[in-house]
């Protein structure tokens, strides 16, 4: 029987912790990047996030949430294509959409 990790789902927790994810891959990259990383993000522009970066952000997010094989090409991908730009409000509605909710409410 699988054991519900404590409260998942909530919108400002997912976000926060992308934003921590994204803020711990980066914080020694010498980016043109000043702001601080919110949702509004972009992570190929703003962070300039490359394919393996987004690949190692994937498994930071599923080891942090303990979910593995979300489907995250169905966010990656749009008409078969690999969508251009992700912003971090995008990831975090994916992963609302598809983790289970905090205190089990949807």
């Amino acid at each position: 029987m699988e054991t519900p990790s404590t409260g998942i789902a909530d919108s400002g927790s997912i976000e926060k912790a992308v934003i921590e994810i994204l803020e711990e891959m980066t914080k020694e990259w010498d980016t043109d990047f000043s702001g601080r990383i919110g949702p509004g993000t972009r992570l190929m522009q703003d962070l300039t996030l490359e394919s393996i970066d987004i690949v190692m952000l994937i498994v930071a997010i599923e080891e942090r949430f303990g979910k593995k094989g979300l489907p995250f090409d169905t966010l990656l991908m749009e008409d078969g294509r690999y969508v251009e730009e992700l912003r971090v409000s995008q990831i975090a509605g994916f992963l609302k959409a598809h983790l289970p909710p905090a205190g089990g409410q949807a």
